[in-house]
């Protein structure tokens, strides 16, 4: 009987053990990392995880400021090379387009035997009134000193002086002719009116020039800008000085300053033209030509974002999408709205709190309110490291 009793004992010591050990291992369970959570909430409920995936929260990030417009490439400043002469021969061309040329350099000649002639004949028409004008002068130099003799009336003394004060006329109407003439036959040279290069040429040998004519056109400089347009509420942003980055149909980029901004909006299109002063040396060299149609993008600085990585984003029927993660270990799909991208990083302006936990790899494999197993083990655990 005693043997009994301490049997009895015995067992209901073990059995007490037991269910020490049973709580103590619950409890122990209830704080383990959630994909235990989720291994045990499977075993209880008997569904399976649709996908192993990690997670990860937003976090707040310093992402380029930058705003985007479009545009076009012109010249700088484009000079017309005209003829400055009438009824003359076009004899010779001595630049095409593409040639690069410096200020007085001839573009172009005239045929120059009609002006040389014009120019000769009055050379000769001046000397006939130089002549005539010294026989004045004697004249009225010698009536000067009869004056007070009485030998010459008053009528021939005034007689003289008018005579010799219209010969001086005269004189210096041929001069001024004489050197209209000498200015036109050195117009019978087109030369370039400052460094640049020639952008157009209309001058074709043997033609006949009308006074005016557009012979050529020329970029002055090689100097090129780009025109982008800023719509009216993004202008205030943009200030003189702001570095652009300009993104050429070739592929290359290139480097520009904000030159100006234009005073006035357009009332059709309420957008406004940014002047983009673009370098000599490496327009050419990447591309850049006048009448290119180019993006680009203005860089305003830097600001605090709340960002995610690429790889959570889900982007289905047109929207983007997150999926967060319960505490049942089921996801929640949400919309949200995303702006600047930096990286693998996406910006996002609206629908996510910081605090939320998000599936970042396998979400594009998900679906609203799908189990899922967390996996958040370090890469070198992973491998066994």
């Amino acid at each position: 009987m005693l043997k009994l009793k301490k049997s009895t004992l015995a067992i209901g010591a073990a059995v007490a053990l037991i269910g020490v050990a049973a709580i103590v291992l619950l409890v122990s369970n209830s704080g383990k990392p959630s994909e235990n959570n989720t291994e045990n909430a499977t075993k209880s409920s008997g569904a399976k995880p649709t996908l192993a995936v990690t997670t990860v929260h937003a976090k707040t990030d310093e992402l380029a400021d930058k705003l985007t417009a479009n545009g076009n490439v012109t010249a700088w400043q484009e000079t017309i090379v005209g003829a400055e002469v009438n009824g003359l021969k076009l004899i010779e061309v001595r630049v095409n387009v593409g040639d690069v040329v410096k200020k007085g350099q001839v573009l172009a000649r005239f045929a120059s035997d009609m002006m040389d002639a014009e120019v000769a004949q009055q050379k000769a028409q001046l000397s006939e009134i130089e002549a005539a004008l010294a026989e004045a002068q004697a004249n009225a130099n010698r009536a000067r000193n009869l004056r007070g003799s009485g030998a010459i009336s008053g009528q021939q003394f005034d007689q003289y002086i008018t005579a010799e004060k219209s010969a001086q006329a005269r004189v210096a109407a041929a001069l001024a002719v004489g050197n209209s003439t000498q200015i036109k036959s050195r117009h019978t040279q087109v030369l370039a009116p400052d460094d640049g290069v020639i952008s157009a040429r209309n001058a074709t040998v043997g033609a006949i020039a009308q006074m005016g004519q557009e012979l050529f056109r020329m970029i002055r400089h090689n100097r090129l800008e780009w025109r982008a347009e800023v719509t009216s509420g993004d202008l205030p942003r943009v200030i003189v000085g702001q570095r652009v980055t300009l993104f050429m149909p070739s592929g290359a980029t290139l480097s520009g300053k904000v030159r100006m901004v234009a005073p006035t909006v357009d009332a059709q299109t309420r957008n406004a033209l940014v002047y983009v002063d673009l370098p000599v040396a490496s327009s050419s060299a990447n591309g850049a030509r006048a009448g290119m149609f180019a993006k680009g993008e203005f860089d305003l600085g830097k600001s605090a974002a709340l960002t995610i990585p690429q790889q959570a984003l889900v982007i289905r029927d047109g929207f983007n999408y997150v999926f967060a993660l319960a505490a049942d270990s089921r996801v929640t799909q949400i919309k949200i709205k995303v702006g600047r991208r930096s990286g693998d990083r996406v910006e996002v302006l609206e629908g996510l709190k910081p605090d939320t936990r998000i599936v970042a790899s396998g979400a594009g494999f998900l679906n609203d309110g799908d189990l899922v197993k967390v996996t958040d083990t370090p890469v070198a655990a992973a491998l066994g490291k």
